[in-house]
């Protein structure tokens, strides 16, 4: 049996998408910058030939949003190259809308979709593990929780459910040409999501609506690129105006079982000390 990869191994869904992999007994390799089993950066197109070598099916993640054609131009050029290194499965972890022109990885997705091999898009809404191991986990230890997403109302998916579907789609021939949205079985506020980590954590947590343009300014002061951070800050704020709150019958489909809830996940966070 030939291996499985996985980019972004160290990663929220990459980590638990290889964890499952190894232990079903599938022979999986983690790629990443730093971490994996073998080195692999995307802008060191000489470092993809040994992660692709004897590899069968990939698990795909493009960790940056920005918009430069350098960024855009990485997952296309490591598709080519993985399917003329004889990978015949690709499993792409995406973002809602990314099927619109303009969207930072519609050239991945579209890359993905026109390989020529079998292929599966993921697009999760936002990731419940934000709050635990990602962006606003220092706000929760903090108590208070500062995002220009008003009473906006969204979904949140959580990644263990991601790898879940991640997994199947790499393993089972029944997802070759799926596009799966992914989401939670519910809609609540950040500050329901506050209001339930300090329920189960015993903190104080609370959610304060921002300025988007304060946001943006944190966001670039912190590091990021001003065209991500407000990229970032228009997906948040659009929460807050009553977008984002849809729900998806992703996980369903995919796997024949419901979404976890942000309750469960609440709880297995709290339990494994994340806000500790």
């Amino acid at each position: 049996m030939k291996t499985i990869l996985v980019l972004g191994g160290t990663g929220k869904t990459g980590s638990r998408v290889a964890r499952r992999l190894k232990a079903a007994g599938l022979p999986v390799r983690t790629a990443s910058r730093t971490g994996g089993d073998l080195r692999l950066d995307l802008d060191d197109p000489e470092s993809w030939a040994p992660a692709l070598d004897g590899v069968a099916a990939a698990y795909l993640v493009e960790p940056s949003l920005s918009a430069s054609t350098d960024h855009q131009a990485r997952v296309p050029a490591l598709v080519a190259q993985a399917v003329a290194a004889g990978v015949r499965r690709l499993v792409l972890l995406s973002a809602p809308r990314a099927g619109e022109d303009g969207h930072p990885l519609h050239v991945a997705e579209q890359a993905v979709r026109g390989s020529g091999v079998e292929w599966t898009v993921l697009r999760p809404q936002w990731f419940a593990q934000n709050f635990s191991e990602g962006p606003w986990r220092p706000g929760v230890l903090a108590g208070t929780l500062a995002l220009p997403t008003g009473d906006g109302r969204t979904p949140f998916v959580d990644a263990e459910d991601i790898a879940d579907v991640a997994v199947a789609a790499l393993t089972e021939d029944r997802h070759s040409g799926r596009v799966y949205d992914l989401t939670g079985p519910r809609a609540i506020s950040f500050g329901e999501a506050a209001g339930l980590i300090a329920e189960a954590t015993g903190r104080t947590v609370r959610h304060v609506d921002v300025d988007p343009e304060d946001f943006i300014e944190r966001q670039v002061a912190a590091g990021a690129a001003p065209d991500v951070a407000r990229l970032l800050t228009g997906l948040l704020v659009a929460i807050g105006d009553g977008s984002g709150g849809a729900l998806s019958d992703g996980v369903e489909r995919a796997l024949g079982r419901a979404p976890r809830t942000f309750e469960i996940f609440v709880a297995e966070a709290a339990t494994a000390g994340h806000w500790d």
